[in-house]
């Protein structure tokens, strides 16, 4: 596994620092939907519901400390500005994210090319892959989540937000907010069953995780 850093080298496939090795092949690529992204990754929601609670709250206060209406109101739009900015700015980094990022599965690897300012591609053969999760949401995106072997260390710093929420002792490096993840888990697990991996079993048209191999399992996420 590497962290390929590559500022101005032009890219004959977007998303692929350098040409595939002779035999491999590039099977599937994609990028975060990018609404997903503002609102899952960079919680925009949460920020939203955050600053209304405060609204409420110090409308709340103000007419109960016998304060006028207009008064109140003026006096909440110092926050009402203050939750706009922050909302604008979140989801405008949602969308510049998933502009700049580049999910790609080969016959031999995965890769995760990304970064606003810098950008860097994670390479992550199959060999280093112990599993898969593949969660999906009530909006129809979803995340595929790779877990590493042991004895593999991923910066995560230099991989937020490509991973999976929670995972900090042992990050697990996720294609975040696909709009087709039913279908990328599906060439994952294709690909690498294909390269020699354990068997896939299927539950309807999403695979599921075999024990003790590599392949997607499904759960559920809000």
């Amino acid at each position: 596994m590497s962290h390929d850093h590559d500022d101005f080298a032009f890219e004959k496939i977007p998303g692929l620092p350098a040409d595939l090795p002779r035999g491999e092949q590039l099977l599937w690529q994609g990028s975060p939907d990018w609404k997903s992204q503002a609102l899952n990754t960079y919680h925009v929601r949460a920020v939203m519901l955050y600053f209304a609670a405060l609204l409420l709250w110090r409308v709340g206060a103000g007419l109960g400390a016998g304060h006028d209406p207009v008064t109140v109101a003026i006096s909440c739009l110092w926050l009402l500005g203050l939750g706009a900015i922050a909302t604008v700015l979140l989801g405008t980094l949602g969308y510049v994210s998933a502009r700049t990022t580049i999910y790609s599965i080969t016959s031999a690897r995965v890769l995760l090319r990304h970064g606003i300012a810098v950008p860097l591609t994670v390479n992550i053969p199959f060999a280093l892959i112990e599993s898969a999760d593949l969660r999906m949401r009530r909006d129809g995106t979803g995340d595929i989540s790779l877990r590493l072997r042991a004895d593999q260390r991923l910066g995560y710093l230099v991989t937020w937000p490509h991973l999976r929420p929670t995972r900090i002792t042992r990050p697990q490096p996720s294609f975040r907010s696909l709009s087709d993840a039913t279908v990328a888990s599906q060439v994952l697990a294709d690909a690498v069953q294909s390269f020699g991996g354990a068997s896939v079993q299927k539950s309807g048209s999403k695979p599921t995780f075999v024990p003790g191999g590599v392949g997607p399992r499904t759960a559920a996420a809000a």
